[in-house]
């Protein structure tokens, strides 16, 4: 397995797969994947893609920082801001793999915590997360009211 820095030829896989991730619209990802690589979009910082022995993608990580994250104590703290695994691959070590960049891209960016979140009643992705070594810190719900 390989895990680099997503390239302007990783464009169709990470969208199929940030699709698979977050259902949207037609467009919504495509939109968004090319104001990354044109340097216009403040989030996602980093976006590591993992490949496969064979040179396909397997699943990637979205990478941000930001100056809070629940349960953290540092006002710079790198966040994932999207983790994904092909179904048919996961738990066979890739998004570990992939955390293990995204810790090290934190620890290059000057960070000294690594946050993440998740919904309430996603109990598989909450579990992998511990796996990794997260620790939970508390759960969230989000309000808004249109004015």
């Amino acid at each position: 397995m390989l895990i680099q820095s997503a390239t302007q030829t990783d464009r169709d896989s990470w969208e199929r797969m940030r699709q698979a991730l977050w259902p949207s619209p037609a467009r919504g990802h495509a939109g968004e994947i090319d104001r990354y690589f044109a340097g216009k979009l403040s989030e996602p910082l980093e976006v590591l893609i993992a490949f496969h022995e064979r040179g396909e993608a397997i699943g990637f990580i979205e990478l941000s920082i930001r100056a809070y994250a629940e349960g953290c104590v540092s006002d710079r703290v790198a966040f994932v801001e999207g983790w994904y695994v092909e179904p048919d691959i996961r738990r066979k070590g890739v998004g570990t793999a992939l955390i293990r960049a995204a810790e090290n891209w934190a620890r290059s960016q000057g960070c000294m915590e690594l946050g993440s979140s998740t919904e309430l009643e996603n109990v598989p992705s909450a579990a992998a997360h511990r796996a990794v070594g997260f620790v939970e810190t508390g759960a969230v719900r989000s309000f808004k009211k249109s004015l």
